[in-house]
Protein backbone atom coordinates (compact mmCIF):
# COMPACT_ATOMS: atom_id res chain seq x y z
CA UNK A 1 0.00 0.00 0.00
CA UNK A 2 1.35 3.31 -1.07
CA UNK A 3 1.88 6.02 2.18
CA UNK A 4 3.17 8.98 2.35
CA UNK A 5 3.65 9.91 5.36
CA UNK A 6 3.51 13.62 7.67
CA UNK A 7 6.89 15.29 8.44
CA UNK A 8 7.42 17.07 11.49
CA UNK A 9 9.75 18.46 13.32
CA UNK A 10 8.91 17.73 16.76
CA UNK A 11 12.09 17.24 18.85
CA UNK A 12 9.95 16.75 21.53
CA UNK A 13 8.46 13.73 20.10
CA UNK A 14 11.61 12.41 19.28
CA UNK A 15 12.93 12.41 22.70
CA UNK A 16 14.16 9.48 24.79
CA UNK A 17 13.78 10.76 28.12
CA UNK A 18 11.66 8.85 30.63
CA UNK A 19 9.66 9.61 33.38
CA UNK A 20 8.93 7.99 36.74
CA UNK A 21 11.37 5.59 38.83
CA UNK A 22 14.05 3.30 37.55
CA UNK A 23 16.21 4.25 34.38
CA UNK A 24 15.04 2.55 30.63
CA UNK A 25 16.43 0.22 28.49
CA UNK A 26 16.39 0.07 24.60
CA UNK A 27 13.17 -1.90 23.50
CA UNK A 28 12.71 -4.37 20.39
CA UNK A 29 10.74 -1.69 18.69
CA UNK A 30 13.61 0.87 18.86
CA UNK A 31 12.60 2.80 21.62
CA UNK A 32 13.20 3.27 25.11
CA UNK A 33 11.27 1.78 27.37
CA UNK A 34 10.45 3.00 30.96
CA UNK A 35 7.85 0.39 33.37
CA UNK A 36 5.60 1.76 35.34
CA UNK A 37 4.21 -0.30 37.80
CA UNK A 38 1.83 2.40 39.41
CA UNK A 39 2.37 0.42 43.01
CA UNK A 40 0.63 -2.75 41.22
CA UNK A 41 0.94 -6.16 42.78
CA UNK A 42 3.06 -8.39 40.96
CA UNK A 43 -0.27 -10.38 39.63
CA UNK A 44 -1.13 -7.03 37.71
CA UNK A 45 -1.54 -7.30 33.90
CA UNK A 46 1.19 -5.71 31.84
CA UNK A 47 0.44 -3.87 28.62
CA UNK A 48 2.81 -2.55 26.66
CA UNK A 49 2.02 1.39 25.56
CA UNK A 50 3.41 2.92 22.67
CA UNK A 51 3.78 7.05 22.21
CA UNK A 52 5.74 9.48 20.26
CA UNK A 53 4.97 12.50 23.19
CA UNK A 54 7.29 11.44 26.52
CA UNK A 55 4.74 14.41 28.49
CA UNK A 56 1.89 11.74 27.72
CA UNK A 57 3.41 9.01 29.59
CA UNK A 58 3.86 11.70 32.63
CA UNK A 59 -0.30 12.13 32.55
CA UNK A 60 -0.67 8.05 31.88
CA UNK A 61 1.63 7.44 35.21
CA UNK A 62 -0.48 9.82 37.32
CA UNK A 63 -3.51 7.42 36.29
CA UNK A 64 -2.07 4.55 36.53
CA UNK A 65 -1.52 5.20 40.09
CA UNK A 66 -5.38 6.48 40.71
CA UNK A 67 -6.29 3.38 38.45
CA UNK A 68 -4.54 0.50 40.22
CA UNK A 69 -5.87 1.99 43.92
CA UNK A 70 -9.53 2.23 42.63
CA UNK A 71 -9.18 -1.36 41.09
CA UNK A 72 -7.18 -3.57 43.42
CA UNK A 73 -8.25 -6.69 41.34
CA UNK A 74 -7.53 -5.40 37.87
CA UNK A 75 -4.29 -4.24 38.47
CA UNK A 76 -1.83 -2.73 35.76
CA UNK A 77 1.47 -1.81 34.99
CA UNK A 78 2.51 -0.07 31.62
CA UNK A 79 5.73 -0.66 29.36
CA UNK A 80 5.99 2.52 28.14
CA UNK A 81 8.17 3.28 24.91
CA UNK A 82 8.84 6.51 23.48
CA UNK A 83 10.06 6.38 20.30
CA UNK A 84 10.57 9.18 17.09
CA UNK A 85 7.51 10.11 15.31
CA UNK A 86 7.81 8.92 12.16
CA UNK A 87 9.42 5.64 13.54
CA UNK A 88 6.61 4.70 15.36
CA UNK A 89 4.06 5.09 13.69
CA UNK A 90 5.50 3.23 10.65
CA UNK A 91 6.79 0.30 13.03
CA UNK A 92 3.09 0.70 14.57
CA UNK A 93 1.68 0.24 11.30
CA UNK A 94 3.57 -2.77 9.76
CA UNK A 95 2.77 -4.14 13.15
CA UNK A 96 -1.24 -4.04 13.04
CA UNK A 97 -0.94 -5.19 9.44
CA UNK A 98 0.90 -8.05 10.26
CA UNK A 99 -0.74 -8.77 13.71
CA UNK A 100 3.27 -9.31 14.91
CA UNK A 101 4.60 -6.83 17.76
CA UNK A 102 2.44 -4.51 17.91
CA UNK A 103 1.71 -2.91 21.56
CA UNK A 104 -1.74 -3.20 23.70
CA UNK A 105 -2.46 0.47 23.57
CA UNK A 106 -0.75 3.10 21.48
CA UNK A 107 -1.24 6.82 20.75
CA UNK A 108 -1.60 8.09 16.96
CA UNK A 109 -1.40 11.31 15.50
CA UNK A 110 -3.85 12.82 14.30
CA UNK A 111 -2.50 13.32 10.64
CA UNK A 112 -1.90 9.85 10.72
CA UNK A 113 -5.51 8.47 12.05
CA UNK A 114 -7.09 7.77 8.52
CA UNK A 115 -4.03 5.15 7.30
CA UNK A 116 -4.70 3.19 10.39
CA UNK A 117 -8.46 2.86 9.57
CA UNK A 118 -8.27 2.33 5.48
CA UNK A 119 -9.73 -1.01 5.18
CA UNK A 120 -10.50 -2.75 8.60
CA UNK A 121 -9.22 -1.32 10.65
CA UNK A 122 -6.72 -3.20 13.30
CA UNK A 123 -8.06 -1.11 16.37
CA UNK A 124 -10.85 -2.41 18.74
CA UNK A 125 -14.05 0.07 18.66
CA UNK A 126 -14.23 1.66 21.27
CA UNK A 127 -18.32 2.96 21.69
CA UNK A 128 -18.77 0.96 24.39
CA UNK A 129 -16.32 2.77 26.87
CA UNK A 130 -17.06 6.01 25.37
CA UNK A 131 -20.65 6.08 25.41
CA UNK A 132 -20.85 6.49 29.74
CA UNK A 133 -18.37 10.02 28.62
CA UNK A 134 -20.16 11.14 25.27
CA UNK A 135 -22.72 14.06 27.50
CA UNK A 136 -19.51 15.55 28.71
CA UNK A 137 -16.77 15.64 25.82
CA UNK A 138 -16.50 17.67 22.51
CA UNK A 139 -18.17 15.62 20.30
CA UNK A 140 -16.12 16.62 17.03
CA UNK A 141 -12.70 15.57 19.13
CA UNK A 142 -14.41 12.01 19.27
CA UNK A 143 -15.43 12.49 15.37
CA UNK A 144 -11.98 12.46 14.52
CA UNK A 145 -10.98 9.10 15.18
CA UNK A 146 -13.84 7.70 14.25
CA UNK A 147 -15.22 5.36 10.99
CA UNK A 148 -18.48 4.51 10.12
CA UNK A 149 -20.13 4.72 13.43
CA UNK A 150 -17.20 3.10 15.02
CA UNK A 151 -14.62 5.23 17.23
CA UNK A 152 -11.58 4.19 17.40
CA UNK A 153 -9.22 6.52 19.20
CA UNK A 154 -9.40 8.87 22.62
CA UNK A 155 -8.52 12.11 22.30
CA UNK A 156 -6.40 14.10 24.48
CA UNK A 157 -7.33 17.55 24.25
CA UNK A 158 -9.45 20.11 22.28
CA UNK A 159 -6.30 21.91 21.03
CA UNK A 160 -8.12 24.97 20.66
CA UNK A 161 -5.62 27.78 18.68
CA UNK A 162 -4.34 30.99 20.42
CA UNK A 163 -1.66 33.84 20.02
CA UNK A 164 0.92 33.54 22.23
CA UNK A 165 2.06 37.25 22.52
CA UNK A 166 5.95 38.11 23.84
CA UNK A 167 4.58 41.17 25.74
CA UNK A 168 8.39 42.28 26.87
CA UNK A 169 8.37 42.73 23.03
CA UNK A 170 5.55 44.36 22.44
CA UNK A 171 5.90 46.88 25.24
CA UNK A 172 9.37 47.81 23.76
CA UNK A 173 7.63 48.51 21.15
CA UNK A 174 4.30 50.53 22.51
CA UNK A 175 2.33 47.73 21.04
CA UNK A 176 -0.58 46.79 23.37
CA UNK A 177 -1.82 42.49 22.31
CA UNK A 178 -5.25 43.61 23.37
CA UNK A 179 -5.87 45.94 20.87
CA UNK A 180 -4.77 43.43 18.18
CA UNK A 181 -8.48 42.04 16.74
CA UNK A 182 -7.48 41.81 12.86
CA UNK A 183 -4.85 40.90 10.60
CA UNK A 184 -4.44 44.45 9.62
CA UNK A 185 -3.83 45.04 13.20
CA UNK A 186 -1.43 42.48 13.68
CA UNK A 187 0.43 43.88 10.44
CA UNK A 188 0.73 47.38 11.56
CA UNK A 189 2.16 45.99 15.18
CA UNK A 190 4.18 44.52 13.27
CA UNK A 191 5.66 46.83 11.22
CA UNK A 192 5.83 48.70 14.60
CA UNK A 193 7.77 46.12 16.27
CA UNK A 194 10.31 45.70 13.54
CA UNK A 195 11.55 49.46 13.15
CA UNK A 196 11.66 49.81 16.88
CA UNK A 197 13.28 46.54 18.16
CA UNK A 198 14.64 44.75 14.91
CA UNK A 199 12.55 41.75 15.88
CA UNK A 200 9.55 39.94 14.25
CA UNK A 201 6.36 39.98 14.99
CA UNK A 202 5.75 35.98 14.23
CA UNK A 203 6.56 33.32 12.03
CA UNK A 204 6.27 32.17 8.62
CA UNK A 205 5.68 28.63 8.83
CA UNK A 206 7.02 26.50 6.13
CA UNK A 207 7.05 22.40 7.94
CA UNK A 208 3.24 22.77 9.55
CA UNK A 209 -0.01 24.06 8.23
CA UNK A 210 -1.04 25.44 11.82
CA UNK A 211 -1.61 29.29 10.22
CA UNK A 212 -2.66 27.36 6.79
CA UNK A 213 -5.79 25.84 9.11
CA UNK A 214 -6.57 29.57 11.12
CA UNK A 215 -6.56 31.08 8.08
CA UNK A 216 -8.71 28.51 6.26
CA UNK A 217 -11.16 28.31 9.47
CA UNK A 218 -12.04 31.78 9.87
CA UNK A 219 -12.97 31.70 6.35
CA UNK A 220 -15.50 28.40 6.96
CA UNK A 221 -13.75 26.01 4.63
CA UNK A 222 -10.91 22.92 4.59
CA UNK A 223 -8.29 21.33 3.16
CA UNK A 224 -10.33 19.17 1.45
CA UNK A 225 -14.06 19.14 0.36
CA UNK A 226 -16.96 17.07 1.44
CA UNK A 227 -16.36 13.95 0.15
CA UNK A 228 -12.31 14.27 1.43
CA UNK A 229 -10.49 15.12 -1.52
CA UNK A 230 -7.89 17.86 -1.85
CA UNK A 231 -8.50 21.54 -2.71
CA UNK A 232 -5.10 22.86 -1.71
CA UNK A 233 -5.87 25.47 -4.80
CA UNK A 234 -8.85 26.92 -3.46
CA UNK A 235 -9.63 30.73 -3.53
CA UNK A 236 -9.79 30.71 0.34
CA UNK A 237 -6.30 29.06 0.38
CA UNK A 238 -4.76 31.77 -2.38
CA UNK A 239 -6.24 34.24 0.18
CA UNK A 240 -4.85 32.76 3.50
CA UNK A 241 -1.50 32.87 2.06
CA UNK A 242 -1.14 36.00 0.25
CA UNK A 243 -2.15 37.37 3.40
CA UNK A 244 1.17 35.83 4.91
CA UNK A 245 3.33 36.35 2.02
CA UNK A 246 2.20 40.12 2.38
CA UNK A 247 2.74 40.47 6.06
CA UNK A 248 6.36 38.49 5.21
CA UNK A 249 7.31 40.79 2.26
CA UNK A 250 6.51 44.10 5.40
CA UNK A 251 8.84 42.68 7.78
CA UNK A 252 6.26 41.46 10.43
CA UNK A 253 6.56 37.58 9.79
CA UNK A 254 9.81 35.76 8.59
CA UNK A 255 10.51 31.99 8.34
CA UNK A 256 12.15 30.54 11.56
CA UNK A 257 14.53 27.34 12.39
CA UNK A 258 13.07 24.47 12.15
CA UNK A 259 9.98 25.91 10.01
CA UNK A 260 7.52 26.30 12.36
CA UNK A 261 7.04 27.44 16.75
CA UNK A 262 7.19 23.28 17.65
CA UNK A 263 10.83 22.89 17.52
CA UNK A 264 13.91 22.62 19.51
CA UNK A 265 15.73 25.29 17.09
CA UNK A 266 12.10 27.35 17.13
CA UNK A 267 12.38 27.37 20.98
CA UNK A 268 15.63 28.93 21.18
CA UNK A 269 14.53 31.39 18.36
CA UNK A 270 11.54 31.90 21.15
CA UNK A 271 13.86 32.02 24.48
CA UNK A 272 15.97 34.44 22.76
CA UNK A 273 13.42 37.03 22.03
CA UNK A 274 13.69 37.02 18.40
CA UNK A 275 10.18 36.58 17.63
CA UNK A 276 7.09 38.08 19.65
CA UNK A 277 4.05 35.56 18.73
CA UNK A 278 3.37 32.54 18.02
CA UNK A 279 -0.20 31.23 16.27
CA UNK A 280 -0.29 27.81 18.26
CA UNK A 281 -2.72 25.37 19.85
CA UNK A 282 -3.30 26.07 23.48
CA UNK A 283 -1.16 22.54 24.20
CA UNK A 284 1.97 24.73 22.98
CA UNK A 285 2.43 26.45 27.11
CA UNK A 286 4.08 22.86 27.75
CA UNK A 287 6.59 23.57 24.96
CA UNK A 288 6.94 27.12 26.89
CA UNK A 289 6.65 26.08 30.59
CA UNK A 290 9.65 23.05 29.19
CA UNK A 291 11.58 24.62 26.77
CA UNK A 292 11.59 28.35 26.65
CA UNK A 293 12.08 28.88 30.85
CA UNK A 294 13.41 32.77 30.19
CA UNK A 295 9.88 33.93 28.39
CA UNK A 296 8.08 33.67 32.32
CA UNK A 297 6.18 35.76 33.31
CA UNK A 298 6.31 37.61 29.26
CA UNK A 299 3.89 35.38 27.69
CA UNK A 300 0.32 36.41 26.89
CA UNK A 301 -2.51 34.20 25.91
CA UNK A 302 -5.31 36.14 23.23
CA UNK A 303 -7.49 34.95 20.32
CA UNK A 304 -5.70 35.02 17.36
CA UNK A 305 -6.52 37.94 14.83
CA UNK A 306 -8.79 37.88 11.85
CA UNK A 307 -9.63 38.94 8.68
CA UNK A 308 -13.05 40.29 9.47
CA UNK A 309 -14.98 40.94 12.63
CA UNK A 310 -16.96 38.91 13.40
CA UNK A 311 -15.02 35.57 12.11
CA UNK A 312 -14.43 33.08 14.00
CA UNK A 313 -10.83 33.16 16.22
CA UNK A 314 -9.86 29.37 16.95
CA UNK A 315 -9.39 26.02 15.62
CA UNK A 316 -8.57 22.43 16.77
CA UNK A 317 -5.30 22.06 16.06
CA UNK A 318 -3.37 18.87 15.55
CA UNK A 319 -4.40 15.57 18.37
CA UNK A 320 -3.67 11.81 19.73
CA UNK A 321 -5.75 9.26 18.98
CA UNK A 322 -5.06 6.90 21.84
CA UNK A 323 -6.13 2.97 20.65
CA UNK A 324 -6.34 -0.55 21.66
CA UNK A 325 -4.92 -2.83 19.42
CA UNK A 326 -6.66 -6.23 18.15
CA UNK A 327 -3.93 -8.28 19.80
CA UNK A 328 -4.36 -6.87 23.12
CA UNK A 329 -3.39 -9.19 25.56
CA UNK A 330 -6.76 -8.20 27.48
CA UNK A 331 -8.63 -6.13 25.35
CA UNK A 332 -11.75 -5.09 27.75
CA UNK A 333 -9.38 -3.90 30.51
CA UNK A 334 -7.52 -2.32 28.44
CA UNK A 335 -10.36 -0.54 27.35
CA UNK A 336 -11.55 0.38 30.41
CA UNK A 337 -7.95 1.90 31.64
CA UNK A 338 -7.98 3.84 28.61
CA UNK A 339 -11.50 5.39 28.98
CA UNK A 340 -10.44 5.95 32.68
CA UNK A 341 -7.04 7.56 31.90
CA UNK A 342 -8.01 9.87 29.50
CA UNK A 343 -12.30 10.46 29.46
CA UNK A 344 -12.69 10.22 32.99
CA UNK A 345 -13.37 13.80 35.11
CA UNK A 346 -10.64 13.28 37.15
CA UNK A 347 -8.40 12.29 34.35
CA UNK A 348 -9.24 15.22 32.62
CA UNK A 349 -8.19 17.92 35.25
CA UNK A 350 -4.76 15.89 35.13
CA UNK A 351 -4.82 16.43 31.96
CA UNK A 352 -4.80 20.37 32.28
CA UNK A 353 -2.23 20.12 35.65
CA UNK A 354 0.28 17.84 33.63
CA UNK A 355 0.41 18.46 30.28
CA UNK A 356 -1.38 21.95 30.36
CA UNK A 357 -3.83 21.16 27.70
CA UNK A 358 -7.81 22.24 27.38
CA UNK A 359 -9.75 19.06 27.95
CA UNK A 360 -12.02 18.13 26.02
CA UNK A 361 -14.43 17.49 28.82
CA UNK A 362 -15.37 21.18 29.04
CA UNK A 363 -16.65 21.01 32.01
CA UNK A 364 -13.46 21.09 33.55
CA UNK A 365 -12.99 25.20 31.87
CA UNK A 366 -15.66 26.52 34.12
CA UNK A 367 -14.17 24.67 37.37
CA UNK A 368 -11.96 27.79 38.44
CA UNK A 369 -10.52 25.62 41.18
CA UNK A 370 -8.61 23.74 39.04
CA UNK A 371 -8.26 26.47 36.21
CA UNK A 372 -6.96 29.40 38.41
CA UNK A 373 -4.95 27.23 40.89
CA UNK A 374 -2.28 29.41 42.05
CA UNK A 375 -0.24 27.01 42.46
CA UNK A 376 -0.33 25.61 39.11
CA UNK A 377 2.71 25.90 36.60
CA UNK A 378 0.55 27.11 33.82
CA UNK A 379 -1.36 29.61 35.69
CA UNK A 380 2.42 30.78 37.38
CA UNK A 381 3.96 31.12 34.13
CA UNK A 382 1.41 32.98 31.50
CA UNK A 383 0.41 36.41 31.98
CA UNK A 384 -3.24 35.92 31.69
CA UNK A 385 -5.34 32.76 32.71
CA UNK A 386 -5.79 30.85 29.45
CA UNK A 387 -8.95 29.70 30.36
CA UNK A 388 -10.45 33.04 30.52
CA UNK A 389 -9.34 33.58 26.88
CA UNK A 390 -10.84 29.68 26.24
CA UNK A 391 -13.96 30.28 27.47
CA UNK A 392 -13.83 33.69 25.56
CA UNK A 393 -13.63 31.46 22.19
CA UNK A 394 -15.19 28.38 23.14
CA UNK A 395 -18.08 29.04 20.61
CA UNK A 396 -15.86 29.86 17.60
CA UNK A 397 -13.67 26.76 17.86
CA UNK A 398 -13.77 25.13 14.28
CA UNK A 399 -12.44 22.02 13.13
CA UNK A 400 -10.48 21.16 10.20
CA UNK A 401 -11.36 17.75 8.69
CA UNK A 402 -8.59 14.51 8.77
CA UNK A 403 -9.32 12.34 5.84
CA UNK A 404 -7.62 9.61 3.96
CA UNK A 405 -6.45 12.39 1.76
CA UNK A 406 -4.73 14.67 4.54
CA UNK A 407 -1.46 12.52 5.27
CA UNK A 408 -0.10 13.58 1.60
CA UNK A 409 -1.81 16.63 1.62
CA UNK A 410 0.35 17.45 4.45
CA UNK A 411 3.47 15.93 3.22
CA UNK A 412 3.36 18.31 0.42
CA UNK A 413 2.63 21.10 1.53
CA UNK A 414 4.81 20.97 4.31
CA UNK A 415 7.94 19.81 2.01
CA UNK A 416 7.58 21.75 -1.60
CA UNK A 417 4.92 24.46 -0.97
CA UNK A 418 5.25 26.26 1.83
CA UNK A 419 8.98 26.20 1.23
CA UNK A 420 8.25 27.51 -2.53
CA UNK A 421 6.33 30.28 -1.60
CA UNK A 422 8.47 31.88 1.68
CA UNK A 423 11.47 30.74 0.64
CA UNK A 424 11.45 30.75 -2.89
CA UNK A 425 9.11 33.55 -3.63
CA UNK A 426 7.23 31.45 -6.03
CA UNK A 427 3.85 32.55 -7.38
CA UNK A 428 0.93 31.45 -4.93
CA UNK A 429 -1.55 30.63 -7.54
CA UNK A 430 1.25 28.37 -9.35
CA UNK A 431 2.58 26.80 -6.30
CA UNK A 432 -1.19 25.78 -4.90
CA UNK A 433 -1.76 24.31 -8.90
CA UNK A 434 1.33 23.12 -8.85
CA UNK A 435 0.30 21.06 -4.66
CA UNK A 436 -3.03 20.15 -6.38
CA UNK A 437 -1.47 18.09 -9.18
CA UNK A 438 0.98 16.30 -7.10
CA UNK A 439 -1.14 15.89 -4.23
CA UNK A 440 -3.85 13.99 -6.45
CA UNK A 441 -1.36 12.36 -8.79
CA UNK A 442 0.17 10.45 -4.97
CA UNK A 443 -3.19 9.65 -4.11
CA UNK A 444 -4.08 7.88 -7.60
Amino acid sequence: MKRTWLITLLVLTMTTILWGCGGGKPSASGGKTSVLDGGAGQSATEFSYWTFVELHGQHFEKMLEKWNKENPERQIKLNVTVMPYDDMHNKLSIAVQTGVGAPDIADIELGKFPDFLKGTPQLEPLNDVIDPYRDTVVKSRIDLYSKDGKNYGVPTHVGASVAFYNTEILKEAGVDYTKIVTWEDFKQAGIKVHEKTGKYMGTADTSALWQVSQLLAQQGTDLTDDQGNPVVNSEAMVKALKLLKDLQDNDVIATIAGGQPDTEEAYGEFNSGNYATAFMPLWQMSRYTNYMTDLAGKIAIAPIPVMEKGMPRSVGGGGTGTVVTKTAKDVKLAKDFLAFAKLSLDANKEIWNTLGFDPVNMDVWNMKDVTHNPENKFVKYFVNNPFDVLNEIKDEIRLIKSTPASPTINNVLCTVTLNEIFEDGKDIKQALDDAQAQIEQELK
